[in-house]
Protein backbone atom coordinates (compact mmCIF):
# COMPACT_ATOMS: atom_id res chain seq x y z
CA UNK A 1 0.00 0.00 0.00
CA UNK A 2 1.05 3.70 -0.88
CA UNK A 3 1.13 6.40 1.75
CA UNK A 4 -2.32 7.36 0.39
CA UNK A 5 -3.74 3.93 0.82
CA UNK A 6 -2.57 3.35 3.81
CA UNK A 7 -4.50 6.21 4.79
CA UNK A 8 -7.60 5.60 3.90
CA UNK A 9 -7.16 2.13 5.48
CA UNK A 10 -6.22 3.57 8.66
CA UNK A 11 -9.27 5.96 8.50
CA UNK A 12 -11.68 3.16 7.87
CA UNK A 13 -10.07 1.23 11.16
CA UNK A 14 -10.93 4.05 12.89
CA UNK A 15 -14.47 4.83 11.61
CA UNK A 16 -15.49 1.31 12.48
CA UNK A 17 -13.90 1.09 16.01
CA UNK A 18 -15.64 4.38 16.86
CA UNK A 19 -19.14 3.00 15.30
CA UNK A 20 -19.04 5.92 12.61
CA UNK A 21 -19.32 4.53 9.46
CA UNK A 22 -22.00 5.05 7.75
CA UNK A 23 -21.06 3.42 4.68
CA UNK A 24 -17.89 2.25 2.53
CA UNK A 25 -18.03 2.35 -1.41
CA UNK A 26 -15.06 0.17 -3.24
CA UNK A 27 -15.65 0.74 -7.26
CA UNK A 28 -13.98 1.29 -10.15
CA UNK A 29 -11.59 -2.07 -10.08
CA UNK A 30 -8.00 -1.87 -11.50
CA UNK A 31 -7.94 -3.18 -14.78
CA UNK A 32 -5.06 -5.70 -13.79
CA UNK A 33 -7.01 -6.70 -10.55
CA UNK A 34 -10.97 -7.18 -12.03
CA UNK A 35 -13.23 -6.76 -9.10
CA UNK A 36 -17.13 -5.91 -8.29
CA UNK A 37 -18.32 -3.16 -7.23
CA UNK A 38 -18.64 -3.33 -3.51
CA UNK A 39 -20.34 -1.28 -0.32
CA UNK A 40 -19.72 -2.28 3.12
CA UNK A 41 -21.45 -0.94 6.50
CA UNK A 42 -21.00 -2.01 9.78
CA UNK A 43 -22.94 -4.19 11.96
CA UNK A 44 -23.20 -6.11 15.47
CA UNK A 45 -22.46 -9.82 15.51
CA UNK A 46 -22.36 -11.35 19.22
CA UNK A 47 -21.79 -7.72 20.65
CA UNK A 48 -19.35 -6.96 18.87
CA UNK A 49 -18.54 -4.73 15.68
CA UNK A 50 -17.92 -5.48 12.00
CA UNK A 51 -17.39 -4.53 8.94
CA UNK A 52 -19.89 -6.24 6.45
CA UNK A 53 -19.19 -5.83 2.87
CA UNK A 54 -21.20 -6.73 0.33
CA UNK A 55 -20.06 -7.62 -3.59
CA UNK A 56 -22.45 -6.88 -6.72
CA UNK A 57 -22.04 -9.35 -9.57
CA UNK A 58 -23.72 -9.71 -13.22
CA UNK A 59 -27.01 -10.94 -12.65
CA UNK A 60 -28.27 -9.23 -9.62
CA UNK A 61 -26.08 -12.28 -8.06
CA UNK A 62 -24.63 -10.89 -4.39
CA UNK A 63 -22.25 -12.15 -1.89
CA UNK A 64 -21.20 -10.72 1.39
CA UNK A 65 -18.28 -10.70 3.68
CA UNK A 66 -17.62 -10.00 7.68
CA UNK A 67 -14.68 -8.69 8.75
CA UNK A 68 -13.37 -8.53 12.33
CA UNK A 69 -10.80 -6.73 13.94
CA UNK A 70 -7.99 -9.58 13.18
CA UNK A 71 -9.64 -9.79 9.38
CA UNK A 72 -9.71 -6.01 8.96
CA UNK A 73 -5.48 -5.41 9.73
CA UNK A 74 -4.90 -8.58 7.62
CA UNK A 75 -7.61 -8.91 4.30
CA UNK A 76 -9.07 -5.81 4.19
CA UNK A 77 -5.74 -3.33 2.54
CA UNK A 78 -5.14 -6.40 -0.10
CA UNK A 79 -9.22 -5.58 -0.86
CA UNK A 80 -8.55 -1.59 -0.80
CA UNK A 81 -5.65 -1.89 -2.88
CA UNK A 82 -7.83 -3.87 -6.02
CA UNK A 83 -10.11 -0.11 -6.45
CA UNK A 84 -9.05 3.14 -7.99
CA UNK A 85 -11.88 5.24 -6.02
CA UNK A 86 -13.12 4.43 -2.80
CA UNK A 87 -15.69 6.33 -0.88
CA UNK A 88 -15.72 6.56 3.49
CA UNK A 89 -18.73 8.20 4.96
CA UNK A 90 -19.31 8.61 7.96
CA UNK A 91 -21.23 10.63 10.72
CA UNK A 92 -17.92 12.47 11.33
CA UNK A 93 -17.38 13.68 7.84
CA UNK A 94 -16.56 11.86 4.65
CA UNK A 95 -13.08 10.72 2.57
CA UNK A 96 -12.56 10.14 -0.76
CA UNK A 97 -9.06 7.92 -2.24
CA UNK A 98 -8.93 8.20 -6.31
CA UNK A 99 -6.34 6.65 -7.96
CA UNK A 100 -5.40 7.87 -11.65
CA UNK A 101 -4.84 5.18 -14.55
CA UNK A 102 -1.14 5.95 -14.40
CA UNK A 103 -1.62 4.96 -10.46
CA UNK A 104 -1.49 8.53 -8.81
CA UNK A 105 -3.07 8.58 -5.53
CA UNK A 106 -5.16 11.73 -4.08
CA UNK A 107 -6.74 11.68 -0.57
CA UNK A 108 -9.62 14.07 -0.23
CA UNK A 109 -11.08 15.22 3.25
CA UNK A 110 -8.54 12.68 5.02
CA UNK A 111 -6.78 15.19 7.23
CA UNK A 112 -10.37 16.64 8.70
CA UNK A 113 -11.69 13.33 9.35
CA UNK A 114 -8.50 12.01 10.85
CA UNK A 115 -8.51 15.00 13.26
CA UNK A 116 -11.96 14.56 14.01
CA UNK A 117 -12.05 10.98 14.79
CA UNK A 118 -9.20 11.40 16.94
CA UNK A 119 -11.22 13.98 18.78
CA UNK A 120 -11.12 13.20 22.59
CA UNK A 121 -14.85 15.23 22.69
CA UNK A 122 -16.88 14.69 20.02
CA UNK A 123 -19.49 12.54 20.40
CA UNK A 124 -20.70 11.07 16.39
CA UNK A 125 -24.12 9.35 15.39
CA UNK A 126 -23.15 5.71 15.42
CA UNK A 127 -24.27 3.13 12.81
CA UNK A 128 -23.83 0.00 14.28
CA UNK A 129 -26.92 -2.49 14.44
CA UNK A 130 -27.21 -6.37 15.22
CA UNK A 131 -27.71 -8.41 12.35
CA UNK A 132 -27.64 -11.73 14.77
CA UNK A 133 -30.95 -10.85 16.72
CA UNK A 134 -31.13 -13.63 19.49
CA UNK A 135 -33.46 -16.18 18.76
CA UNK A 136 -36.64 -16.31 21.43
CA UNK A 137 -36.53 -20.56 21.76
CA UNK A 138 -39.24 -21.96 24.04
CA UNK A 139 -36.58 -23.40 26.34
CA UNK A 140 -34.04 -21.26 27.95
CA UNK A 141 -31.51 -24.25 28.64
CA UNK A 142 -31.89 -24.05 32.27
CA UNK A 143 -34.59 -26.46 32.23
CA UNK A 144 -33.44 -29.79 34.45
CA UNK A 145 -33.82 -32.24 31.94
CA UNK A 146 -31.60 -30.78 29.56
CA UNK A 147 -28.90 -30.63 32.02
CA UNK A 148 -29.85 -34.54 32.67
CA UNK A 149 -29.23 -35.46 28.76
CA UNK A 150 -26.28 -33.48 28.86
CA UNK A 151 -27.05 -30.25 26.74
CA UNK A 152 -26.30 -27.49 29.14
CA UNK A 153 -24.61 -27.17 32.39
CA UNK A 154 -25.85 -26.77 35.79
CA UNK A 155 -26.05 -22.80 35.01
CA UNK A 156 -28.30 -23.46 32.24
CA UNK A 157 -25.43 -22.60 29.38
CA UNK A 158 -25.89 -24.53 26.72
CA UNK A 159 -22.90 -26.75 26.01
CA UNK A 160 -20.87 -25.15 22.75
CA UNK A 161 -21.29 -28.73 21.14
CA UNK A 162 -25.08 -29.19 22.14
CA UNK A 163 -26.17 -26.04 20.34
CA UNK A 164 -27.20 -27.50 17.11
CA UNK A 165 -29.22 -30.23 19.34
CA UNK A 166 -30.35 -27.53 21.64
CA UNK A 167 -31.74 -25.50 18.19
CA UNK A 168 -33.20 -28.70 16.69
CA UNK A 169 -35.11 -29.27 19.90
CA UNK A 170 -36.19 -26.22 20.14
CA UNK A 171 -37.55 -25.67 16.60
CA UNK A 172 -39.44 -29.04 16.95
CA UNK A 173 -41.26 -27.77 19.58
CA UNK A 174 -42.27 -25.20 17.47
CA UNK A 175 -44.06 -27.60 15.03
CA UNK A 176 -45.86 -28.83 18.39
CA UNK A 177 -46.80 -25.25 19.21
CA UNK A 178 -48.15 -24.98 15.70
CA UNK A 179 -50.04 -28.36 15.34
CA UNK A 180 -51.50 -27.79 18.86
CA UNK A 181 -55.14 -26.96 18.48
CA UNK A 182 -55.22 -30.34 16.75
CA UNK A 183 -54.74 -32.09 19.81
CA UNK A 184 -58.05 -32.66 22.18
CA UNK A 185 -58.14 -28.98 24.25
CA UNK A 186 -59.07 -31.12 27.54
CA UNK A 187 -57.76 -34.54 29.49
CA UNK A 188 -54.71 -36.55 29.17
CA UNK A 189 -52.80 -36.38 26.05
CA UNK A 190 -51.27 -39.54 25.06
CA UNK A 191 -48.14 -39.72 23.09
CA UNK A 192 -45.90 -42.20 21.67
CA UNK A 193 -42.27 -41.74 20.78
CA UNK A 194 -41.44 -44.61 18.50
CA UNK A 195 -38.04 -45.74 17.74
CA UNK A 196 -37.35 -42.95 20.49
CA UNK A 197 -33.17 -43.50 20.52
CA UNK A 198 -31.68 -40.84 23.60
CA UNK A 199 -35.55 -39.41 23.86
CA UNK A 200 -34.36 -35.93 23.32
CA UNK A 201 -37.58 -34.89 21.80
CA UNK A 202 -40.11 -37.20 24.04
CA UNK A 203 -38.10 -35.02 27.63
CA UNK A 204 -38.86 -31.82 25.74
CA UNK A 205 -42.29 -32.18 24.32
CA UNK A 206 -43.47 -33.73 27.55
CA UNK A 207 -41.81 -30.90 29.12
CA UNK A 208 -43.16 -28.62 27.05
CA UNK A 209 -46.93 -29.90 27.54
CA UNK A 210 -47.18 -30.37 30.72
CA UNK A 211 -45.08 -27.31 32.37
CA UNK A 212 -45.55 -24.75 29.80
CA UNK A 213 -49.16 -26.12 29.13
CA UNK A 214 -50.10 -27.18 31.84
CA UNK A 215 -51.87 -30.55 30.68
CA UNK A 216 -51.26 -33.84 32.03
CA UNK A 217 -49.55 -36.21 29.66
CA UNK A 218 -48.73 -39.88 29.43
CA UNK A 219 -45.55 -40.58 27.33
CA UNK A 220 -44.40 -44.20 26.41
CA UNK A 221 -41.21 -44.38 24.01
CA UNK A 222 -40.25 -47.46 22.41
CA UNK A 223 -36.86 -48.46 21.49
CA UNK A 224 -34.71 -51.67 20.60
CA UNK A 225 -32.02 -50.45 22.13
CA UNK A 226 -32.36 -52.01 25.92
CA UNK A 227 -29.15 -50.12 27.39
CA UNK A 228 -30.98 -46.50 25.93
CA UNK A 229 -34.39 -47.62 26.88
CA UNK A 230 -33.01 -48.28 30.85
CA UNK A 231 -31.25 -44.90 30.64
CA UNK A 232 -33.74 -42.69 29.69
CA UNK A 233 -36.39 -44.39 32.62
CA UNK A 234 -33.72 -43.28 34.79
CA UNK A 235 -33.82 -39.89 33.44
CA UNK A 236 -37.46 -39.79 33.72
CA UNK A 237 -37.26 -40.68 37.25
CA UNK A 238 -34.39 -38.17 38.35
CA UNK A 239 -36.50 -35.40 36.39
CA UNK A 240 -39.99 -36.86 38.29
CA UNK A 241 -41.81 -36.98 34.87
CA UNK A 242 -43.87 -39.67 36.69
CA UNK A 243 -46.10 -40.40 33.65
CA UNK A 244 -43.39 -41.16 31.49
CA UNK A 245 -42.24 -44.46 30.31
CA UNK A 246 -39.72 -46.10 27.77
CA UNK A 247 -40.11 -49.97 26.64
CA UNK A 248 -37.94 -52.05 24.99
CA UNK A 249 -39.26 -53.74 22.19
CA UNK A 250 -40.45 -53.53 18.62
CA UNK A 251 -42.67 -50.18 17.85
CA UNK A 252 -45.33 -52.50 16.22
CA UNK A 253 -45.89 -54.48 19.04
CA UNK A 254 -44.56 -52.98 22.00
CA UNK A 255 -47.43 -49.96 22.68
CA UNK A 256 -50.82 -50.60 23.58
CA UNK A 257 -52.91 -51.21 21.05
CA UNK A 258 -55.26 -47.57 21.63
CA UNK A 259 -55.41 -44.21 19.56
CA UNK A 260 -52.94 -41.94 20.89
CA UNK A 261 -52.67 -37.82 19.97
CA UNK A 262 -49.84 -37.86 18.87
CA UNK A 263 -46.82 -39.98 17.60
CA UNK A 264 -43.47 -38.86 17.52
CA UNK A 265 -40.56 -39.86 15.76
CA UNK A 266 -36.46 -38.40 15.13
CA UNK A 267 -34.50 -40.26 12.47
CA UNK A 268 -35.83 -43.42 12.49
CA UNK A 269 -33.41 -45.15 10.12
CA UNK A 270 -34.70 -45.99 6.71
CA UNK A 271 -37.88 -48.16 6.68
CA UNK A 272 -38.05 -47.93 10.03
CA UNK A 273 -39.63 -44.36 9.19
CA UNK A 274 -41.84 -46.44 7.24
CA UNK A 275 -42.85 -48.59 10.50
CA UNK A 276 -43.45 -45.82 12.55
CA UNK A 277 -45.59 -44.32 10.13
CA UNK A 278 -47.87 -47.47 9.31
CA UNK A 279 -48.34 -48.31 13.14
CA UNK A 280 -49.23 -44.60 13.91
CA UNK A 281 -52.02 -44.51 11.10
CA UNK A 282 -53.19 -48.02 11.88
CA UNK A 283 -53.62 -46.55 15.42
CA UNK A 284 -55.35 -43.37 14.44
CA UNK A 285 -53.11 -40.64 16.01
CA UNK A 286 -54.45 -37.64 15.48
CA UNK A 287 -51.26 -35.97 14.78
CA UNK A 288 -47.60 -37.30 13.65
CA UNK A 289 -44.59 -35.55 13.51
CA UNK A 290 -41.49 -37.68 12.13
CA UNK A 291 -38.34 -37.02 10.71
CA UNK A 292 -37.17 -39.64 8.52
CA UNK A 293 -33.19 -40.56 8.09
CA UNK A 294 -31.08 -42.85 5.81
CA UNK A 295 -33.19 -43.66 2.62
CA UNK A 296 -31.61 -46.22 0.89
CA UNK A 297 -34.87 -48.59 0.43
CA UNK A 298 -36.02 -47.36 -2.71
CA UNK A 299 -32.51 -46.77 -3.86
CA UNK A 300 -32.39 -50.49 -5.09
CA UNK A 301 -35.54 -50.87 -6.39
CA UNK A 302 -36.30 -47.39 -8.46
CA UNK A 303 -36.89 -48.89 -12.15
CA UNK A 304 -38.05 -45.62 -13.97
CA UNK A 305 -36.65 -44.99 -17.49
CA UNK A 306 -37.89 -41.30 -18.01
CA UNK A 307 -36.00 -40.86 -14.68
CA UNK A 308 -32.59 -42.49 -15.71
CA UNK A 309 -31.16 -39.38 -16.70
CA UNK A 310 -30.78 -38.46 -13.16
CA UNK A 311 -31.16 -41.95 -11.50
CA UNK A 312 -27.89 -43.33 -13.86
CA UNK A 313 -25.70 -40.77 -11.65
CA UNK A 314 -24.77 -41.92 -7.82
CA UNK A 315 -24.75 -39.08 -6.43
CA UNK A 316 -28.06 -37.80 -7.52
CA UNK A 317 -29.57 -41.04 -7.93
CA UNK A 318 -29.36 -41.04 -3.48
CA UNK A 319 -30.76 -37.00 -3.51
CA UNK A 320 -33.50 -38.14 -6.00
CA UNK A 321 -34.68 -41.65 -3.84
CA UNK A 322 -34.70 -39.37 -1.10
CA UNK A 323 -37.37 -36.90 -2.09
CA UNK A 324 -39.39 -40.24 -4.15
CA UNK A 325 -39.36 -41.45 -0.45
CA UNK A 326 -40.66 -38.86 1.56
CA UNK A 327 -43.01 -37.69 -1.43
CA UNK A 328 -44.58 -42.02 -1.21
CA UNK A 329 -44.74 -40.87 2.72
CA UNK A 330 -46.84 -37.89 2.05
CA UNK A 331 -49.12 -39.56 -0.47
CA UNK A 332 -49.97 -42.59 2.09
CA UNK A 333 -50.33 -40.57 4.78
CA UNK A 334 -53.20 -38.33 2.23
CA UNK A 335 -54.62 -41.63 1.57
CA UNK A 336 -54.92 -43.04 4.77
CA UNK A 337 -56.72 -39.55 5.68
CA UNK A 338 -54.18 -37.27 6.73
CA UNK A 339 -53.24 -33.97 5.53
CA UNK A 340 -49.51 -33.83 5.42
CA UNK A 341 -46.52 -31.74 4.67
CA UNK A 342 -43.05 -31.96 4.12
CA UNK A 343 -41.10 -29.07 6.24
CA UNK A 344 -37.55 -27.78 7.23
CA UNK A 345 -37.08 -29.18 10.49
CA UNK A 346 -33.84 -27.07 11.35
CA UNK A 347 -30.97 -25.27 9.93
CA UNK A 348 -29.15 -27.46 7.01
CA UNK A 349 -26.21 -26.43 8.96
CA UNK A 350 -27.09 -28.39 11.68
CA UNK A 351 -28.10 -31.43 10.71
CA UNK A 352 -28.38 -33.28 6.69
CA UNK A 353 -31.47 -35.23 8.00
CA UNK A 354 -33.63 -32.27 7.72
CA UNK A 355 -37.18 -33.05 6.32
CA UNK A 356 -39.73 -33.09 9.00
CA UNK A 357 -42.97 -35.03 7.96
CA UNK A 358 -46.31 -32.92 9.80
CA UNK A 359 -49.54 -35.32 9.36
CA UNK A 360 -52.81 -34.44 10.88
CA UNK A 361 -55.96 -36.65 10.95
CA UNK A 362 -58.84 -35.08 8.28
CA UNK A 363 -62.39 -35.74 10.59
CA UNK A 364 -64.19 -37.68 9.38
CA UNK A 365 -62.13 -39.21 6.72
CA UNK A 366 -63.77 -42.10 5.15
CA UNK A 367 -61.07 -44.40 3.25
CA UNK A 368 -64.23 -46.33 1.23
CA UNK A 369 -65.37 -43.80 -0.01
CA UNK A 370 -64.91 -42.44 -3.40
CA UNK A 371 -62.16 -40.09 -2.32
CA UNK A 372 -60.35 -42.89 -0.73
CA UNK A 373 -60.66 -45.05 -3.66
CA UNK A 374 -59.43 -42.22 -5.67
CA UNK A 375 -56.20 -41.45 -3.64
CA UNK A 376 -55.70 -45.21 -3.30
CA UNK A 377 -55.89 -44.83 -7.19
CA UNK A 378 -53.16 -42.39 -7.52
CA UNK A 379 -50.66 -43.81 -5.08
CA UNK A 380 -50.82 -46.89 -6.52
CA UNK A 381 -50.11 -45.37 -10.10
CA UNK A 382 -47.48 -43.76 -8.77
CA UNK A 383 -45.91 -47.09 -7.48
CA UNK A 384 -46.12 -48.38 -10.83
CA UNK A 385 -44.40 -45.61 -12.56
CA UNK A 386 -41.49 -46.18 -10.22
CA UNK A 387 -41.49 -49.60 -9.83
CA UNK A 388 -42.84 -51.57 -12.55
CA UNK A 389 -43.78 -54.37 -11.59
CA UNK A 390 -42.14 -54.49 -8.57
CA UNK A 391 -44.52 -52.29 -7.65
CA UNK A 392 -46.89 -54.52 -5.71
CA UNK A 393 -44.05 -55.26 -3.32
CA UNK A 394 -42.92 -51.95 -2.07
CA UNK A 395 -42.71 -52.11 2.13
CA UNK A 396 -43.88 -55.54 1.92
CA UNK A 397 -41.03 -55.84 4.89
CA UNK A 398 -43.51 -53.71 7.01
Amino acid sequence: MNTEQAAIFDLICAAVSRGVLRKLVLSQPREDAPAPRQSGKLCLVRGKRVLMLESAFEGGRVSQRLYRDEELKTDLPAVLCAYRQINLLTSAGDAELRTSKKGMCTLLGGGALRARLEGKTQEFVRYDTPIDREKKHLLSGKEPFLHALGISDQNGRVHDKRQAKFRQINRFLEYVESIYTALPSAGTLTIYDLCCGKSYLSFAVYYYLTEMKGRNVRMIGVDLKRDVVEDCNKIATACGFEDMQFLYGDVRTAVPNEQPDMVISLHACDIATDIVLDRAMALGARVILSTPCCHRYLNDKLACTPLDFVAKHPQLRGKLCEALTDGLRLLRLDMNGYDAIAAELTDPENTPKNTLLRAIRRPGFDASSKEGAAKREAYQKTLTYLLGDAAEHYLEEI
